[in-house]
C-alpha cells in the first residue's frame, strides 16, 4: 500500500520469528490491518490479462491471491499467475488445492514457486470435481489442507521432503489456510482452525462474511481458545452485484451464508450494485472493530475495479496514513509477535 514504510530492504532475525521475506507477513506482524484480494484468473494464455487485473488491486492490497481452479473450473494456473505477479514485483498468495495433484507434484510446485519469489502459500483441500464444469475429471486428494500445511512446514523448517530427502535450499514461506465460520457445525469450526494452526497455518482467510453475529460468536470462541494469538485472521468480504445474484450464490455455492436481511436490503435499493458495495464497506468497518481480526480478504468476482474504492471508503487507508503521520507504534487489534 502507498504511504507506508514497508517497501524497503529487510533482513529477518530470529527475534522477529519471520518465515518469509514477504510483504504480507511484515504488514501483519507490524500490527497494521491487512488487505488481501483475489485476482480472478483469466481463461487465457495472455499475461497482459493478469497484469491488467493486478494493476487495479495492487495499489490497495498487501498481497494478491492467485486462485487454483476454484470451483473445480479450469482457468490459468495459480503457479502461472503467481510467477507473472512475482516477476512484475507484486506480492502474491499462491493457492494450492490438493484436488488435482499428488504430493510429488505439489512439493515440486512449492519449490518452483519459492524460487520465483512467491512468499505466501494458501493450503486448500479443494472443491470436489462434481461442482465444476468437468465432473468426469479424476480427483486426486493425495493430501488434504492439514497434511499439506504439515508438508510445507516440514520442507521449510526441517529442510526435507516427505520422503526424508534433504532440500539444499528450503522454501521461505508464510503459510495460510482457509476457514469457514458460517457453515455448520458451528461448534466444530474453531476446533478445525486449531488443527490447522497446529499443522502450520500462520494466517487464515475466511469464506465470505455477510453474517456479523455469527462471526462474533466464532471469534468469541477463537479468543477463548487463544487462537487469535497464534495466527492472523483475515475475514473474507465482497460486494454483491444484486439481490438476484445473492440468491443464486446462497443456493448454489456451498459454504456461503447470506442472511435474508441482506437480500431484502438489496431488493429495496434503487441501485443494487451500489448498495452491494455499501454493504461490503460497512462490513469491513464493523469487522475492523472486532478483537482478534488482523485484516480482510476481498473477493470481488469479475469486479476488481471496485476493490480500490471499497478499501478507500472503508477508512483503512486513512487509518494507516494517520498512524504513519503520528509516528505511532505498530500495535493494534490482531497483533501477534510469534507463531
Amino acid at each position: 500500500m502507498p504511504n507506508d514504510d514497508l517497501s524497503g530492504a529487510w533482513t529477518p532475525t530470529p527475534r522477529d520469528n519471520h518465515s518469509s521475506r514477504g510483504r504480507l507477513e511484515r504488514v501483519l506482524r507490524s500490527g497494521r490491518f491487512a488487505v488481501t484480494a483475489e485476482l480472478n484468473p483469466p481463461d487465457s494464455a495472455n499475461p497482459q490479462d493478469v497484469y491488467d487485473r493486478a494493476l487495479v488491486l495492487a495499489q490497495v492490497c498487501d498481497a494478491i491471491n492467485a486462485t487454483d481452479a476454484s470451483g473445480a473450473n479450469v482457468h490459468m494456473s495459480s503457479v502461472g499467475i503467481s510467477a507473472l505477479l512475482a516477476r512484475a514485483g507484486y506480492a502474491c498468495v499462491m493457492q494450492v488445492s490438493c484436488r488435482d495433484r499428488n504430493r510429488i507434484a505439489i512439493q515440486g510446485d512449492i519449490l518452483g514457486a519459492a524460487a520465483m519469489g512467491v512468499s505466501n502459500l494458501l493450503c486448500l483441500t479443494g472443491d470436489g470435481v462434481q461442482v465444476g464444469d468437468q465432473p468426469d475429471a479424476k480427483p486426486v486428494f493425495d493430501l488434504d489442507s492439514i497434511s499439506l500445511l504439515a508438508t510445507v512446514r516440514r520442507m521449510r523448517d526441517d529442510g526435507e521432503f516427505l520422503s526424508g530427502r534433504k532440500i539444499t535450499t528450503p522454501p521461505e514461506m508464510f503459510l495460510g489456510a482457509a476457514a469457514n465460520p458460517f457453515a455448520p457445525p458451528y461448534d466444530f469450526r474453531p476446533v478445525r482452525l486449531a488443527k490447522k494452526i497446529t499443522a502450520g497455518a500462520q494466517f487464515i482467510q475466511t469464506n465470505y462474511c455477510f453474517d456479523l453475529p455469527r462471526l462474533g460468536e466464532y471469534m468469541a470462541r477463537v479468543r477463548e481458545m487463544g487462537l487469535h494469538e497464534k495466527c492472523f485472521i483475515l475475514v473474507g468480504v465482497g460486494p454483491l452485484a444484486s439481490a438476484r445474484a445473492a440468491r443464486w450464490i446462497r443456493s448454489n455455492v456451498p459454504g456461503i451464508h447470506i442472511p435474508d436481511p441482506v437480500i431484502t436490503r438489496l431488493e429495496g435499493a434503487e441501485d443494487q450494485k451500489a448498495e452491494g458495495k455499501r454493504i461490503c464497506v460497512e462490513l469491513i468497518q464493523q469487522i475492523r472493530e472486532m478483537d482478534g481480526i488482523a485484516g480482510v480478504h476481498i473477493m470481488a468476482y469479475r469486479q476488481e475495479e471496485l476493490v480500490a474504492s471499497i478499501v478507500e471508503e472503508s477508512g483503512i487507508l486513512a487509518a494507516r496514513r494517520l498512524t504513519a503521520q503520528a509516528g505511532a507504534p505498530r500495535t493494534g487489534r490482531g497483533r501477534h509477535l510469534g507463531d
